[in-house]
């Protein structure tokens, strides 16, 4: 989901909140049902684009995929994809949009409805995994080694977490009590004699106020 402003109230509540699948569920429900359009106009992740476009295709899996924007744009580049994500709903929307599309794009998705904090890919199985902005429920650096345990050797992995206080205002984000991926437990979770390190930094978001994105790209080299 994208960022937003948030009142001083609406920072406690976010302080609050359990983000658990129940959770997910029902925003996903409740986004897609009043809301398709923005959700149809969402964009792919900036950073994807800017760091996997040149990556030659191959099998990809989207980790926590949402609706699909990411997996989408992935099959349309080429890629064979593996969805994954524990809200039926935005997988549903996922493949009828990629169905809409066409046969070109649909055929090259499989969508699966999967926990990520227990689901675990096959191992060196995929050329690239994506891993955007998921809550963690658990360990961060358990996350990052079994997402890592499915990218094949010459592979890439691909995260990014929205981290939950802003830098420049102290004030929480969007992501405020989320758990996500940063740069220090990326890099924690990653054998650094099997990991070359390609990207690994926090970029500010596009909109004033909403903080900063930890982006981390890694090749397996062993």
């Amino acid at each position: 989901m994208q960022s937003f402003y948030t009142t001083q109230a609406q920072q406690r509540n976010l302080l609050r909140m359990t983000f658990d699948r129940a959770y997910w569920e029902q925003l996903w429900t409740k986004t897609l049902r009043e809301h398709p359009d923005k959700v149809a106009q969402r964009p792919p992740n900036a950073h994807l684009i800017a760091e996997v476009a040149g990556l030659r295709p191959g099998r990809a899996l989207d980790a926590g995929c949402g609706h699909g924007a990411e997996t989408l744009w992935l099959a349309a580049h080429g890629w064979e994809v593996t969805a994954v994500d524990f809200s039926a709903s935005a997988l549903a929307h996922g493949q009828s949009t990629a169905e809409a599309l066409g046969a070109d794009i649909a055929e090259r998705i499989a969508w699966v409805e999967g926990d990520l904090a227990v689901w675990t890919p096959p191992r060196d199985h995929f050329d690239l995994v994506v891993c955007l902005y998921v809550h963690v429920a658990g360990s961060v650096e358990e996350m990052v080694r079994r997402m890592a345990s499915g990218v094949a050797p010459g592979g890439a992995l691909f995260m990014v977490g929205h981290r939950p206080i802003d830098p420049a205002t102290g004030k929480p984000t969007a992501a405020a009590s989320q758990v996500q991926v940063s740069v220090e437990s990326a890099t924690a979770g990653l054998d650094p004699n099997g990991w070359e390190r390609v990207v690994a930094e926090e970029r500010p978001r596009a909109v004033a106020g909403t903080g900063v994105d930890a982006v981390i790209l890694a090749r397996r080299v062993t």
